[in-house]
């Protein structure tokens, strides 16, 4: 069914935030273990809080607080952080890899919530959903005006004790491996000091 997202979807890596993102259906720690039923739940559930977030009219600033308080709900954001922080991650302490998530999610969220506004007139169809072992793909079709549809496969699993995305691909190209890349440029020039791509990026998107 498709999932409308009528004022301001992005362009194609919108949707990798999520996402990344990328927020409601909350899978509690012991609870039902994850299957495709319920992964393609959360897509859905995804869909529309996006959908509400672009048709709320609210301030730009507060849509991107909206979109930051979303990932952090829907979103394995510790994982994906320690992903795309790459080797640095095993060198950091546990303080600074949660602070580096806390800044990525951030960045994130200001990144591509201010292209919500470029999103009117799309649609997310949610189609199959395949077991992968260590997680759960659902597939989804993206309709936005004036390009050709274009496949978006979410990632999720329940590793964390709730069912959380931890990857979006785009056509096939992989968030987080898109995000490493760059965040590896910006430890390059800040020297690899985490504690400096943490201030970097607090200061982008």
């Amino acid at each position: 069914m498709p999932m409308l997202l009528d004022p301001r979807p992005s362009r194609r890596t919108f949707l990798t935030a999520g996402t990344v993102a990328l927020t409601a259906l909350f899978v509690p720690r012991g609870a039902v273990a994850l299957t495709p039923a319920l992964a393609t739940g959360l897509v859905e559930q995804v869909a529309t809080e996006i959908t509400r977030i672009i048709n709320s009219g609210r301030s730009e600033s507060a849509m991107i607080s909206d979109f930051d308080t979303m990932m952090g709900r829907y979103a394995d954001m510790p994982t994906i952080a320690q992903s795309v922080l790459g080797p640095a991650a095993r060198s950091a302490s546990p303080g600074q890899i949660s602070a580096f998530g806390d800044a990525f999610r951030g960045y994130m969220a200001r990144k591509y919530g201010r292209r919500f506004r470029e999103f009117i007139g799309g649609t997310v169809n949610v189609g199959g959903a395949q077991d992968q072992g260590r997680f759960v793909e659902v597939i989804s079709t993206v309709n936005l005006r004036g390009t050709a549809p274009f496949e978006v496969r979410f990632r999720v699993w329940d590793r964390s004790g709730s069912a959380l995305f931890i990857d979006m691909l785009i056509e096939g190209v992989s968030l987080v491996i898109s995000e490493r890349a760059e965040i590896g440029a910006i430890l390059d020039r800040n020297g690899g000091s985490v504690d400096a791509t943490i201030q970097t990026l607090r200061g982008m998107g």
